[in-house]
């Protein structure tokens, strides 16, 4: 069975009603972002059958960059086209980006006042808590057998004592995983039954095929197509404000991370709060984590906390521009440039990817890639609580050794309470994020208002 490339599958007005409602429930990371499409689309729609949807996941977790939105744009590609993927991977995000332009702003305005000051120290510690909270459920998934576990602490070692940057850590877990499972393939053996749940067909079945054919004219016109609109923006930022610009910078920057985000926005985060930190000093260590925490409560792929980070480096060198223009350009380049590759790596790749689908070297790659994101989450864990329960750090260096010590006589008291009241409502009564984010933040604004 074959699904015409040129009709919808289901109407286009009740699927831009129907991406609109999902993206107003994006909250809680890609697996609550991808539980929503499954509920949604699998099992109430009925648009789309479960293997499929699967499928479709599975190439999306290939690819850098946020893969919820990645397969919203492939699901949207699917029911009606092209214009179904742009309106869906577009939708995905729009509620997020201008809900923490507002909070940037908010942020910029009262930063200094003792009230937004305690709130963030208290959002902060639920940060951590959200972030172990990660490392836990993808080593859940991903540590299967002892070479996975291997992957993830040789990942972690690299980044917190030697440094090795980021896109070198995901290439070697990537061959490591093949050569393993060319040598020993009895590593990478799971289950991955997905039966029917009796209910009605699905219009796009488990069987089903896109009619699309892949051929070289058609992936030059759209590899064309993608590079101009993503590269353009960049290009006419360093014509109009200099090469020296921060926008220049922030444009290239981020137009370079999103080819290497691997494994979700915990996994890259580290990555980018060093560079924007300790590189271009665009913000300090705890706003990377009060950014993170805005990121959190809203909508949309987490990555999302790149346009924090470019709005505040904007703002502070905003260069010919005045510092709000500046923010709001640096803010709308970032997010451009970070979620327009995501739209060309599907309309590129979409219709080659039925030819993956028992493709065991680029399984046991993206095995290996998945392993070690569990260290670089812990990498950043690691980078989170140093700089939210201690006040402060110094680098210890012993031969190729380097690594950020917290001071123990440093310790913040209120963050160190606040943490372990985080950690207990994640772990041990398993609240929703955002009332844990809530809570915290009451904590936080508490310590201030409270008398003595």
């Amino acid at each position: 069975m074959t699904i015409e490339a040129t009709r919808d599958v289901i109407p286009f007005r009740q699927a831009v009603r129907a991406w609109f409602l999902i993206s107003l429930q994006t909250f809680g990371g890609p697996a609550g972002q991808i539980a929503v499409m499954q509920r949604t689309l699998v099992e109430e729609k009925r648009w789309i059958g479960q293997q499929r949807f699967n499928h479709a996941l599975n190439y999306c977790m290939l690819l850098p960059g946020p893969e919820a939105q990645q397969l919203a744009i492939y699901v949207g590609w699917l029911l009606n086209g092209t214009r179904g993927g742009l309106v869906a991977g577009t939708l995905f995000v729009l509620p997020g980006m201008l809900a923490l332009l507002a909070l940037s702003a908010v942020y910029i305005l009262w930063q200094d006042t003792t009230v937004v000051t305690a709130l963030f120290a208290g959002i902060a510690p639920a940060v951590l808590a959200i972030v172990a909270q990660a490392v836990i459920r993808v080593a859940r998934r991903s540590l299967t057998h002892p070479f996975f576990v291997a992957l993830a602490v040789a990942a972690f070692a690299a980044l917190a004592l030697f440094a090795v940057p980021f896109p070198i850590v995901v290439a070697a877990a990537a061959l490591a995983g093949r050569l393993v499972h060319r040598l020993a393939p009895h590593v990478f053996k799971a289950g991955n039954g997905h039966g029917g749940d009796g209910g009605p067909a699905p219009l796009i079945p488990d069987d089903a095929l896109h009619h699309a054919q892949p051929s070289r004219r058609s992936a030059g016109r759209i590899l064309a197509v993608g590079l101009v609109v993503w590269w353009v923006p960049v290009a006419a930022v360093a014509l109009l404000l200099g090469t020296d610009s921060v926008f220049t910078a922030q444009g290239l920057f981020f137009s370079g991370t999103a080819l290497v985000t691997f494994g979700g926005a915990y996994a890259v985060l580290a990555f980018v709060a060093q560079r924007a930190v300790e590189v271009y000093g665009w913000l300090t260590p705890g706003e990377m984590v009060r950014g993170l925490a805005l990121a959190e409560t809203t909508p949309g792929p987490l990555i999302m906390v790149v346009q924090f980070v470019a709005f505040l480096g904007a703002y502070r060198d905003p260069g010919a521009l005045t510092p709000w223009a500046g923010a709001l350009l640096g803010a709308l380049l970032t997010t451009w440039v970070t979620f327009v590759p995501c739209f060309l790596f599907i309309f590129l790749g979409a219709p080659y990817v039925e030819k993956l689908r028992h493709n065991t070297a680029i399984s046991a790659a993206l095995t290996g890639i998945t392993a070690s994101v569990v260290g670089v989450i812990a990498n950043l864990a690691f980078y989170f609580a140093e700089h939210t329960l201690f006040g402060r750090t110094f680098t210890w260096a012993w031969g190729p050794f380097t690594v950020q010590v917290p001071e123990l006589g440093k310790v913040d008291p209120v963050a160190l309470v606040i943490t372990v009241a985080a950690l207990v409502m994640t772990f041990a009564l398993k609240w929703p994020m955002l009332r844990v984010l809530g809570i915290c933040a009451l904590l936080g604004v508490g310590t201030v208002l409270l008398p003595g």
